[in-house]
């Protein structure tokens, strides 16, 4: 994720981060500028047609399809923020869900070798849900002092793990039952999370709405210079690719954050909030 000043904003204007969508797009400007520049020698140097052609209305559709395009990638972009919010909202417990979590135990639990499996397995949790809604494939049959069978849900196991020696704590005398049903809540977040950020990362845009999207754009800017030439000449070169960058832009923008599990730029610091966890779970208990 990147980290910026947000009141900095002149400094974006001159700054080209290797995430921004204009490096991305360069090659398909560069083929929108020379399709353009071909449009505009046909019709003004080649077929020689003159501006009371009906073809010079065509800028009438693209007046009304103008405001239907805007909404489309209005709504195509809130969703993938309210996707990339909800996953930020979802660590934001997690890491709560995780501090009560200790410090409940921490008062609890009296002897230190059961202290010491929580400050173990607490943090191990969060560190090993990172690595399954990444996908990142370790050999290692032992994670950090966990023991995990890496065929069967990584998440799944490690809570089990915690309620498995939560209940034999409960079954030694060591925590009553009413601490247990108290800690049961806790340990029911922790897989409430995770399968909510499952949700997101396995349920993607529909594909018939996120196709049809790029079809418009695609459709929309390939008819633009048809119409803006009478209008502007060549000169409709450069502005038929800024109107493609920024519709483009949009959608790219929107594609990166609909899903907020991983290694781009703008995806959610998941390492890292995990990495806080196992900082403040160790400084508690």
């Amino acid at each position: 994720m990147i980290r910026y000043k947000p009141k900095g904003w002149i400094t974006f204007i001159f700054r080209f981060h290797k995430s921004d969508t204009f490096r991305k797009l360069i090659p398909m400007m560069i083929f929108i500028g020379i399709y353009t520049f071909a449009v505009c020698y046909l019709e003004l140097i080649y077929w020689k047609i003159s501006e009371k052609d009906p073809l010079s209305n065509i800028t009438m559709m693209h007046n009304m399809l103008g405001f239907v395009i805007s909404l489309l990638l209005v709504f195509r972009t809130n969703t993938a923020y309210d996707r990339w919010w909800e996953g930020r909202k979802l660590w934001g417990s997690l890491v709560n869900t995780s501090r009560n979590f200790t410090i409940k135990l921490s008062v609890i639990l009296k002897e230190e070798h059961d202290r010491m499996y929580f400050r173990k397995l607490i943090p191990g949790y969060a560190s090993i849900l990172s690595k399954h809604l990444t996908d990142v494939e370790t050999s290692l049959v032992l994670y950090e002092g966990i023991d995990l069978d890496h065929h069967k849900h990584w998440p799944n196991q490690v809570a089990t793990m915690i309620f498995q020696k939560i209940n034999d704590l409960h079954e030694q005398k060591k925590i009553t039952g009413d601490q247990l049903i108290i800690l049961n809540n806790e340990i029911q977040s922790f897989t409430d999370i995770c399968g909510a950020c499952e949700r997101i990362k396995n349920t993607p845009i529909p594909y018939s709405y996120s196709a049809f999207i790029k079809k418009f754009i695609f459709f929309y800017v390939m008819t633009l210079p048809f119409g803006y030439v009478f209008s502007l000449g060549y000169y409709a070169i450069p502005v038929v690719v800024f109107i493609f960058y920024v519709l483009t832009s949009l959608e790219l923008i929107a594609e990166e954050i609909e899903e907020p599990f991983g290694f781009d730029a703008n995806d959610l610091p998941i390492e890292k909030i995990s990495a806080n966890i196992k900082i403040h779970v160790e400084e508690i208990i």
